[in-house]
């Protein structure tokens, strides 16, 4: 045993990609955007259910917590693979051993409140440590960030030693340290290529919106396919398109790019901080809350939503609206009135809710789509903020 090495791939050091080079996302990348998608589909499950019981605001406010750990660490591993490609047969161990990691914490998401969550933080420390050791070989920058997502860590296993506010409060404490990370460990040393951030990211919000696909084909499951079903169902897929559009439908990924691409490193860095951490947090949720409205109604698409599903679908909506405008503003994209007018109309949606689901699905359909058209009949130029 003295005598045995381990064999050269696994025991390379993991050498960053030269400044220079333009990366695009792997397949293991998409691979691993799966497997955190299937931690968004938890979340829905999580608010679904706060509506089924009767407390919607509990579910709201436990998908939100668990969302906020998660997305933390799912932005630190699409830094990773900015900096380290995993192009070599020793980091793509090391991802998919990630990947088991968010595959525990996605299953421990319904308990994780309830007796679960020491499940979780054994998935999320599997996920700190495969990310700590394999960026520290890259680049000394990560160092600063371990001490806080390790202290995350402890907060939620402390949390799980409690149930009621004292868990909530625990859980809220680590979202806030980790969120708030950036502002203490400074944004140097982050050499990020704009091209892999701006893809990478499109490839997953298009990923996260097929989730909502998913959910209705979850509410729809054993009943018959009527003309409302099915009327229901093609509203249901034209407001995830409409989504689409506001995200993909002009040339934002080209202006983002660019916008990245021409700052310097430091500030190329709090740009991507602020226009792809923060301000994808409300799209994400957006399509969670839309997930979760859209499976109640397809169940009963003729009659009256319930309060909370109508105000899932609503929110939902301004969520994402209102993340894409934060999103655009930061990257000095113009135009953006008419989405912040969406988002605040969105609301008025929960009325025809409240007298049936079909309807306020139109309604929505209607509204998003009026954005899209009288942003390409009036332009950025007579629109911007």
């Amino acid at each position: 045993m003295g005598g045995m090495r381990l064999p050269g791939w696994f025991a390379e050091r993991a050498e960053p990609a030269p400044p220079e080079t333009e990366l695009s996302v792997s397949t293991l990348e998409l691979f691993f955007d799966l497997v955190f998608v299937f931690t968004v589909t938890q979340l829905t499950l999580v608010v679904v259910t706060g509506i089924e019981e009767g407390s919607p605001v509990t579910g709201a406010l436990k998908a939100l917590l668990v969302f906020g750990v998660i997305w933390w660490m799912y932005a630190g591993y699409a830094w990773l693979t900015n900096a380290i490609p995993p192009v070599r047969p020793a980091r793509r161990v090391l991802i998919l051993l990630g990947m088991a990691g968010f595959l525990i914490v996605a299953l421990a998401i319904p308990s994780a409140f309830n007796g679960g969550g020491v499940a979780f933080v054994v998935g999320y420390l599997l996920l700190i440590l495969v990310h700590a050791g394999l960026y520290l070989q890259a680049t000394a920058a990560m160092s600063r960030v371990i001490p806080f997502n390790l202290g995350g860590a402890a907060l939620i296993g402390v949390a799980s030693l409690f149930d009621g506010p004292y868990a909530y409060l625990l859980w809220g404490a680590a979202v806030l340290l980790l969120w708030g990370s950036p502002y203490f460990i400074g944004q140097k040393g982050f050499d990020l290529k704009a091209g892999h951030i701006v893809e990478r990211h499109g490839l997953l919000v298009i990923v996260v919106l097929g989730e909502s696909i998913v959910a209705l084909g979850i509410g729809a499951k054993d009943l018959p396919v009527g003309f409302a079903l099915g009327l229901t169902a093609v509203l249901g897929l034209a407001l995830a398109a409409s989504l689409w559009w506001i995200y993909f439908g002009g040339d934002d990924e080209v202006h983002a790019e660019h916008a990245l691409a021409v700052a310097e490193p430091v500030r190329r860095t709090r740009l991507i901080l602020g226009a792809y951490f923060y301000a994808h947090i409300p799209m994400m949720l957006g399509v969670v809350a839309v997930a979760a409205g859209a499976k109640k109604a397809i169940a009963h698409p003729v009659d009256p939503l319930k309060l909370s599903a109508a105000v899932a679908l609503a929110a939902g909506v301004a969520l994402f609206l209102a993340g894409n405008a934060w999103f655009r503003r930061v990257l000095g994209i113009a135009g953006n009135r008419l989405r912040v007018a969406g988002a605040l109309a969105a609301p008025v949606t929960v009325l025809p809710g409240l007298w049936s689901a079909l309807a306020q699905l139109a309604v929505l359909v209607v509204l998003v789509t009026a954005v899209i058209i009288l942003e390409y009949r009036t332009g950025p130029a007579r629109s911007a903020v």
